[in-house]
């Protein structure tokens, strides 16, 4: 239930988004099947829309496959945060729960984790709802999609951004999140200026990873400012 909870303001978000994905998908020429075995198959909707923008320009496979990797890079820096959290899963579980991984399921994972166990019956509640929810928004948008003439007049691909900004700043009471946060913030932005998308998402993760690494735990260095102070004070 507490999963459900967390997970129906999501669906707001989520569900409209992947009915443009449907309907965009059916207006480049898949038909209803292909758009419901990509999205079973990829489930990424920033992904699928990308891969989509560059087929509907006839750009070579290659070029397709490059893009998707990198802006699902991110999935890479998910999974291996969220591995601490995994104890309790069983081999086959892991495996569902790193399948299921998208950005909103991330942040949830990561907000319960930090005030609870993070346990399958959570996660896999969550994933499992909003894997079905996106199946059901592709098949709706590819069914009635010639009822959408314009898609990018909703902006919908700005709604999920600023959901899961939200959930960053939750996290901005712990130790290292400004520099942290800071740092891929700039990144992210000198690199979109200089590249573009999708290697901004990747690049500005890596950033934010590497501070993290060289100032270390912020446990640590609380710790030696409480030794720094006895030492003054004796």
């Amino acid at each position: 239930m507490a999963a459900i909870r967390a997970l129906l303001p999501v669906l707001l978000a989520v569900l409209p988004f992947g009915i443009v994905y449907g309907a965009v998908a059916v207006q480049e020429g898949l038909t209803i099947l292909q758009a419901m075995g990509f999205s079973a198959t990829i489930f990424a909707g920033a992904s699928q829309l990308a891969a989509l923008q560059l087929m509907g320009i006839g750009a070579p496979i290659w070029s397709v496959l490059l893009t998707v990797f990198a802006l699902n890079f991110r999935h890479v820096l998910y999974s291996a945060s969220l591995s601490r959290h995994l104890g309790t899963f069983s081999g086959p579980q892991k495996a569902l729960a790193f399948f299921l991984l998208v950005d909103p399921l991330f942040g949830a994972a990561e907000a319960r984790a930090a005030t609870r166990r993070l346990t399958p019956a959570y996660y896999l509640t969550y994933g499992v709802l909003m894997y079905v929810g996106w199946q059901l928004a592709t098949l709706a948008g590819a069914s009635f999609g010639e009822l959408i003439e314009d898609p990018d007049a909703f902006g919908l691909d700005f709604v999920l951004p600023v959901y899961f900004l939200g959930l960053v700043m939750g996290f901005r009471k712990r130790g290292l999140f400004y520099p942290v946060a800071g740092t891929s913030l700039v990144v992210s932005v000198v690199v979109y200026w200089l590249a573009g998308p999708p290697w901004h998402v990747s690049f500005g993760g890596l950033a934010g990873i590497a501070v993290a690494a060289v100032i270390g735990p912020q446990k640590r260095v609380d710790e030696v400012a409480r030794e720094d102070k006895a030492g003054g004070a004796s």
